[in-house]
């Protein structure tokens, strides 16, 4: 395979995308966002163990293997706690926009840090894909309260958090396997499940049809796997590529499919943003392996 960067980061798309549209078709008002993170946590278990079994059951245990693979998780778990509360307490509307330019630090960060260099199709891409991300997550007349700065400082925290993870998690596939990473990831996650719990609203907690967990976790599983395929494609790929395709792939691929099985007719914004993001997309794909090395 020429450009297995390109395999994995289409395969986060598909399985983001999925997820996000059947998220977006089974989410109910009674069932906390909390819950729904303490389910998926326990999904990472099953690609986690698949990974590791690949590799003949080995883990880097040394501490700079620790630290750096507890960073990433910690990274993309606390930042999905900030982003709950954040949608709490502010818009959406706003604060999507704002998370969905975190690929911004993991470019900036992997010029200047890791040296990574794209040619003139791969900028031109990176430049459209970024344009797209805010297009997706944008929607009007969101009802959020935007009293108090509050949410806009989450919005920011969960942005820098997002951008750093996937730095990270580049510089790391240079010193320790991916199914190691994955695994500080899935560890992190379940260890955060006790801080899900005490953000959860109780009476909502008290209300929960357990008998809708298979349904969940099904769902769930899929942004697992995908988070594990990202790991792969930023071991073979360039984090400044992979960000931003990943990034604006997977909201097109959740618009596509919404406007398919909710019958969503989507406004000119996001029209515009499913456009942007084929054209980002291709141009990824078609930049010369040779503009992907290091300079």
């Amino acid at each position: 395979m020429q450009k297995p960067w390109l395999f994995f980061a289409l395969a986060v798309t598909i399985m983001w995308g999925l997820w996000g549209a059947l998220t977006a078709m089974l989410l109910k008002d009674d069932i906390s966002s909390t819950i729904i993170y303490a389910i998926w946590a326990f999904t990472m278990i099953i690609p986690c163990l698949v990974a590791l079994k690949l590799v003949g059951w080995k883990l880097e245990t040394d501490k700079r293997s620790v630290v750096l693979g507890c960073t990433i998780g910690l990274l993309g778990s606390g930042g999905q706690m900030l982003l709950f509360h954040a949608v709490d307490t502010g818009p959406a509307y706003l604060i999507f926009p704002i998370v969905s330019l975190s690929p911004l630090i993991t470019i900036v960060l992997s010029y200047l840090l890791l040296k990574e260099r794209t040619g003139k199709l791969g900028t031109a891409g990176i430049v459209l894909a970024l344009v797209t991300l805010p297009l997706f997550e944008y929607s009007e007349g969101d009802s959020a309260s935007m009293q108090g700065l509050v949410w806009f400082v989450l919005a920011l925290a969960v942005m820098a958090a997002w951008g750093l993870q996937a730095y990270f998690m580049k510089l790391s596939n240079n010193h320790m396997s991916a199914e190691s990473i994955f695994f500080y990831m899935t560890i992190t996650a379940l260890m955060l499940i006790p801080v899900a719990y005490f953000m959860t609203d109780k009476q909502l907690l008290n209300s929960f049809d357990f008998s809708e967990v298979p349904s969940i976790a099904a769902v769930q599983i899929l942004n697992s796997i995908g988070a594990l395929c990202l790991v792969y494609a930023f071991r073979y790929g360039k984090a400044m590529v992979v960000s931003p395709l990943t990034n604006a792939g997977a909201p097109l691929i959740s618009s596509v499919l919404s406007i398919i099985l909710l019958g969503i007719i989507p406004g000119d914004l996001k029209i515009l943003g499913i456009a942007l993001a084929v054209i980002a997309a291709i141009l990824l794909a078609i930049e010369p392996e040779e503009s992907n090395h290091k300079v």
